[in-house]
């Protein structure tokens, strides 16, 4: 009888709001095949299950919470790992971590070496994570942090010392020997027991760690690449060794400066890759030295340098002339020029002085600022981007999948071609027992999945890297894919295509006169926070106008507000707010909206006891870069859309000033989502750039929402690309940014599969008949140079500047 594992797990739920909440959770947990009870606390807002482990799996029990309509919580981390050396090793460590239960996601990077986990700590520690990475047999270097990159820098340069080493040894010796070989140096003993005691010391320094790794493999039951170099520089090795014996073979199987020299370009290719793996990730390397370590903090009246972590909010900071800034702040005193290049990638320098924001990491250059505290720790700008960043590297682009699909199958199905072609040269052609043998060999060193493994990671951690360096947060690997395929792309007008701080232009009297129309109108705008609405009182109060106290403010979404100032009721809004009220507008008043309208203003109406008061017409400037970036779209075959809540006549005038055709004008805030939506079935790929709260549900619905970053916290949040500087061309510079890092993951593609699919038919010997033979060393220098070919054109992309970066138009 087999016996039950079962299992107690605790889920941290969220969403919950009663008993009925409870209960629909229960159900649902207790529908899934393996559980033996269900119970959930809403007090505590945990799930507690009692399952059987071997017929059901938490991230199971968990998506049941989840199809109930909640939320799960777990925790997440980042570990660095050392000793990877191509994509079954990734595939090794995610099958290991995955089997631990309480693991929900497991995700490992080559190429930044790093694994990206999701967990419930109720049921698993790091501690559990650790043993099991190191049982598999690579390094723990710790989790995501400063200590864990000083510790990674140090494994880093005493594991490429080593190979060095090694490989001075492999090629210092097994190049003499070739050369010995070749010219026939007559000797006191048998060549063949000069060339074992010469080369048995130095193969096993040199081929050692192939052979470990390979050990551990076996042992965890994987099929990894140093399984297969064993096996062909281990028959080469144990073949001369029965030559040398004259023990089946015969004297002239002598492999020996060959297997050593495959040893040595096998380290020497594990050498220029760990070099060239540890350049991509450069960009995260230098985001996280930017943070400060020390501040100089004013404390009763006295000056002080504090480490960066005792920093506490509202902290009264000094930085000097040549100083980072260390945290987010507003000054309060003193005037100066900041380069902020590291976070914008914008070059010109930026004049801060009183009321102004700074940003931590960013460089203080000419005068002393005094700033408060705003933001600390990891709220602030810098280790925002660093968190997004490393997010970001971590996920996989759906093309991966390809590269993930093929590496499952190609340890065997390279095996199983070496066998049938061992056999078809010895059993079938009758050919000699060497030429079976080193085609055998051949086939096992020349075949690489390194080089498919790495073809995707290493062009992600590159390409969002640098997307970092230029201003521009791409916030997962999914996001390159899709850019890449946009045929459509929405922008919001007021505070993305606009600046978003319109003026009052004109107010035309009706029933009231100007001064009355502003009065009222500023009253009852000051309980807004649009930007128009902001215009409005900020004109008031130049005018010295008075602002009175209102009640009863209520707002009609996409149309306007009321309140009661003064006794009076008033209207503040458009034409559908003032129909609703039956406030009727004369024709003489229609023609200066039309008119106002065609100028491309908005006309703000407003009606005072259900009485037409006037006119309050308000104008938005568009940003410099506008125009210029949707002349770039254009060019990029993209359809470009203006959506906006104003009127048609409104929204094409200031269309037309931009080149937009496409108005999807009076459009409500909450039917945005509705109108991409719309564009999608029609089979567009959609684009929504916007930077408010009502783009948030627009940007979420989009294909690819793209946040402008000086928008709010929410729009932010809902993008999947982010633009740190309030400038339109870096959403043509991300979109260019992802079509070069998706070509460039197709070439690295393609010259993974061109390297394996020419150069295994040539190592079987499917040239023989034109006298071609692959030799094993040869074998070993192609398989090195794949794998470098493929790091070295996603390394090209840290230079890459997309052209919308080159340009400096303006409208």
């Amino acid at each position: 009888m087999v016996e039950k594992k079962d299992k107690k797990a605790e889920i941290k739920v969220s969403g919950m709001s009663c008993a009925m909440c409870s209960l629909a959770i229960e159900k649902s947990l207790k529908e899934v095949e393996g559980v033996n009870d269900a119970q959930v606390n809403l007090g505590t807002e945990k799930a507690t299950v009692d399952y059987d482990a071997d017929k059901v799996k938490l991230s199971e029990l968990e998506n049941a919470v989840e199809s109930a309509g909640y939320g799960v919580i777990n925790e997440k981390v980042v570990i660095k790992i050392g000793g990877m050396t191509c994509a079954m090793c990734v595939k090794a460590i995610e099958d290991g971590l995955g089997r631990l239960d309480g693991i929900s996601n497991v995700n490992v990077n080559l190429s930044s070496e790093k694994a990206y986990i999701t967990y419930n700590p109720t049921m698993v520690t790091i501690e559990d994570m650790k043993n099991t990475i190191e049982d598999i047999g690579y390094q723990y270097l710790g989790i995501e942090g400063e200590e864990a990159e000083d510790l990674e820098e140090k494994v880093r340069i005493q594991d490429l010392k080593d190979k060095r080493n090694r490989i001075i040894v492999g090629f210092g010796v097994s190049i003499p020997l070739m050369l010995m070989m070749y010219f026939n140096v007559m000797l006191p003993i048998p060549m063949t027991y000069f060339m074992l005691i010469v080369s048995i010391i130095p193969f096993i320094y040199v081929s050692y760690p192939i052979f470990s790794a390979a050990y551990r493999a076996l042992k965890n039951r994987v099929l990894n690449m140093d399984v297969m170099y064993s096996m062909g520089i281990g028959v080469a090795y144990g073949a001369s060794i029965l030559g040398t014996f004259s023990i089946v073979l015969t004297p002239e199987f002598m492999f020996y400066e060959t297997a050593l020299m495959l040893a040595a370009f096998l380290t020497l290719g594990r050498y220029l890759e760990t070099r060239a793996i540890g350049r991509t990730s450069t960009a995260i390397k230098k985001l996280v030295g930017l943070q400060p370590k020390t501040a100089t903090v004013v404390r009763e009246n006295k000056e002080i340098e504090t480490p960066i972590e005792d920093v506490q909010l509202d902290d009264i900071i000094i930085v000097k002339p040549g100083e980072k800034i260390p945290t987010d702040g507003k000054v309060i005193d003193g005037e100066s020029y900041v380069d902020e290049s590291v976070i914008t990638g914008e070059s010109i320098p930026v004049i801060k002085n009183e009321g102004k924001t700074v940003i931590g990491g960013t460089f203080n250059q000419n005068g002393v600022l005094k700033f408060k505290a705003t933001k600390i720790g990891k709220d602030t700008v810098l280790s925002q981007i660093i968190k997004l960043v490393e997010d970001a590297q971590g996920s996989r682009p759906p093309v991966e999948r390809i590269a993930d699909k093929a590496v499952t199958y190609f340890i065997p199905t390279v095996l199983t071609i070496a066998i049938i072609a061992f056999s078809i040269w010895y059993f079938v052609y009758g050919s000699t027992l060497l030429l079976a043998l080193t085609v055998l060999i051949s086939i096992l060193v020349v075949a690489c999945p390194c080089a498919l493994g790495l073809a995707t990671p290493t062009a992600v951690t590159v390409g969002i890297g640098r997307g970092a360096e230029l201003g521009i947060l791409i916030k997962d690997g999914s996001a390159l894919e899709t850019s890449e395929k946009i045929t459509s792309i929405l922008f919001d007008k007021t505070g993305t295509l606009t600046k978003g701080k319109p003026e009052v232009t004109d107010i035309i009297e009706a029933k009231y006169n100007s001064e009355d129309i502003l009065k009222y109108t500023a009253s009852v705008e000051r309980n807004s926070q649009h930007p128009l609405a902001n215009a409005i009182v900020k004109n008031a109060e130049e005018e010295n106008i008075e602002i009175l106290e209102s009640t009863d403010f209520d707002t009609f979404g996409g149309k306007g507000v009321y309140a009661s100032v003064d006794s009076k009721k008033i209207l503040v809004g458009n034409r559908a707010l003032l129909e609703d009220r039956e406030v009727k507008i004369s024709a003489d008043n229609e023609d200066k909206i039309f008119q106002l309208e065609n100028e491309g203003k908005t006309a703000i109406l407003i009606a005072i006891n259900n009485e037409f008061a006037g006119i309050v017409a308000v104008a938005d400037t568009l940003k410099e870069t506008t125009k210029a970036a949707i002349e770039e779209l254009k060019k990029m075959k993209i359809n470009v859309f203006m959506i906006t809540g104003d009127n048609e006549r409104t929204a094409n005038a200031i269309a037309k000033q931009v080149g937009i055709e496409n108005v999807l004008a009076e459009v409500l805030p909450s039917d945005k989502a509705n109108e991409v939506k719309k564009l999608q079935d029609k089979g567009e790929i959609v684009a929504f750039v916007g930077d408010g709260i009502n783009d948030a549900p627009a940007l979420a619905q989009s294909e690819v929402g793209i946040a402008i970053g000086s928008g709010t916290d929410i729009a932010i949040e809902s993008g999947k690309i982010v633009l740190i500087k309030d400038d339109l061309m870096d959403s043509v510079a991300g979109i260019q940014l992802s079509k070069k890092v998706m070509g460039r993951i197709k070439q690295n593609l393609f010259w993974a599969f061109a390297y394996n699919s020419a150069l295994i038919p040539v190592a079987a010997g499917v040239l023989y008949s034109v006298n071609i033979t692959f030799r094993p060393e040869y074998a070993a220098f192609a398989m090195a140079l794949s794998s470098v070919t493929v790091v070295s054109l996603s390394l090209l992309l840290k230079g890459y500047i997309p052209p919308a970066k080159k340009k400096n138009v303006s409208i």
